[in-house]
Order: structure tokens, then sequence, then C-alpha cells
């Protein structure tokens, strides 16, 4: 395998605001949440354009984001009136989602959409403010799938969770656990409930898997917030460590206060000073899906690199 330097990371775009989540076409346009309400739009000669619709609800924060066939983006709201929304490429914004066996749904993390056109919707915790859920042990979040039989809870008790997204087969769906500080999966029965949780991969001191994407042979590749990781797990499990941009006597603060309770976010966002910005996203794009950008928290543009291993291709990618 390989390992990259951040000194070998080039970026692209410009005066992002919490580029927290990137999508890949195949036309070469990326789509960015973008902090300042809305989603940014890079196509392939670099130019952008902030869609920022009005109307939108008090503090409406665009996190986690899915690409839909007419290109309509739907964004998880991370925003206190949380909810799954709609924004057309002219602005126009719909709540498309706002409650899950009938019960009002907190803060969203994340939206996906699968091969089915199934969305897989996930809640990091129910306890408000968010960050007080950032103690080691405590599970509290869930999925929803939202499908032609309505809106229903089909996983609990997970350690924060984030990022969900079903994989290439079909037959799994892959999810981040940032506090439990693992990658687990379950098997998706033919009705979208969900079998045991399984794990995939379990994480060594200070790494705190956010977003994931697949790649051709198998794998998944990671990003920690709080240390600036991307890493690949191979099919077998085995991790490999890719990037890493953070102080490693930080990092050890940073766990032994994950370990001792004494977690915040002010301690996760330490990456946010870094090159890399506080990575939380990652997609795999370019012509031959061997381009990797990187979507984060605190930077202000979209950091990328080349792999010798290509991307699976999303859902999305010929929208």
């Amino acid at each position: 395998m390989f390992m990259i330097s951040p000194d070998d990371v080039e970026f692209i775009a410009n005066d992002l605001s919490r580029p927290e989540c990137v999508l890949t076409t195949q036309r070469g346009d990326l789509f960015v949440s973008d902090g300042r309400g809305g989603v940014s739009v890079i196509d392939a000669n670099g130019q952008q354009r902030l869609i920022k619709p009005d109307g939108a609800p008090a503090g409406f924060l665009p996190n986690g984001i899915a690409l839909l066939p007419n290109r309509d983006v739907l964004i998880a709201n991370l925003g206190p009136a949380g909810g799954v929304w709609r924004l057309t490429l002219e602005g126009a914004l719909y709540l498309e989602i706002e409650a899950a066996d009938g019960v009002p749904l907190p803060p969203i993390n994340f939206v996906g959409l699968d091969a089915k056109g199934r969305l897989w919707i996930t809640v990091s915790t129910r306890v408000v403010p968010r960050q007080d859920a950032f103690h080691k042990g405590h599970a509290d979040g869930f999925i929803v799938l939202h499908d032609a039989n309505g809106t229903r809870i089909v996983a609990e008790g997970l350690g924060f969770t984030n990022e969900a997204i079903v994989d290439p087969s079909g037959d799994w769906l892959y999810v981040n656990e940032t506090i439990a500080q693992r990658t687990s999966r379950f098997r998706i029965g033919s009705d979208g409930s969900l079998g045991p949780r399984e794990t995939v991969a379990d994480y060594g001191p200070a790494t705190f898997p956010d977003g994931f994407t697949y790649d051709c042979e198998g794998g998944v590749w990671i990003v920690s917030v709080g240390s600036n990781r991307v890493i690949r797990v191979a099919p077998t499990g085995e991790t490999q460590l890719i990037l890493e941009d953070c102080d490693h006597g930080q990092m050890v603060e940073l766990q032994a206060a994950f370990d001792q309770g004494r977690f915040d976010r002010d301690l996760i966002d330490i990456a946010s000073s870094r090159k890399m910005g506080n990575l939380s996203s990652i997609a795999f794009g370019g012509p031959d899906l061997k381009t990797v950008y990187l979507g984060c928290l605190g930077g202000s543009q979209i950091a990328m690199f080349r792999s010798p291993i290509a991307g699976a291709p999303p859902v999305h990618w010929t929208f």
C-alpha cells in the first residue's frame, strides 16, 4: 500500500464554510454541504456557486447530503429543527422527512441514498446539546429507513451514529460509530430490516470515524475527526493509515480525556487548525475514480490526492 504526506495534498475551491460532506459525479461536479446554509457546487472547470435557499428554519445547518437523480440535494439538518430537507438547484427548499415511527426526528447527521431508492438516515444522539453525548460508552444513536413502506427506526443503541452507506453489493449497510471508535455493518433483509450488528474494524487511540467510502477492491476508507486521519480497512479487517495530520502529543491528551470522561467539542476541534481542517468526509472521483476528495469541519477548501486504488462508483455517480 502507500501513505500520503499532508505536504502532497492539494486543494480546490475557495471560501467554503464547514464543507462537512462532499459528493462526486462522473460529470466532474462536486456537491458540498456548506455551513452558510446551503450546498456549494464546484463544476469540472473549478467554477463554484453556493445554492442557499430562502425560508430555511432557524439555525439550519447542512451536514450529510445525498444527490438525487434529478440533481435535487437531500440535506441532513444538524440544526435544532432537524429533519431531512430537499434543495433544488434553483434554490427551493422543502421539508422531505420530519419524523420516524410518528415521532419528530432530532438533529440529523447523515442521509444516504441506495440503489433501490431507499434513504438511510442517521441520528447520532437524542441528547441536547449533542456534545454532551461525547462520552465513552454513550450509545443512544439510531438509524432510520425511509422507503415505500414509510419511515421507521431499524437500528438503535449505536455509539454516536455517523455516516451509513449501503455497500456496492447491496447486501450490507455499513456505519461509522464515532464515539464507539469503530465501523460496524448490518445485513439488510428483503424488507429493509437489519440483522445483528457486526464489527468491521475497531480503531486505536484518537481515531474517531466520521465519513467513509468504498474502493473497487472491497476496502472501506474512513476519515477521523479530531486526528485528521484517513484509514483504509481491507476486506480482511486489516487497517492501514493512509494520511495523518495531527500532533501526536495532543492525540495522547485527546484519548486520555475521552477515556476519563473529560471529552468535549473543543478537543475534537483541535484538528481544525491543522492543514487538513478536521476531516469529516471522503469520496473518490475524477475520470478514473482515483482522485480522493476530503471534506472537513474547519476548513474553507476541499483537499485532494491521488490513489493507486480506484473507488467503487457511488450510487449517484451518473446523476
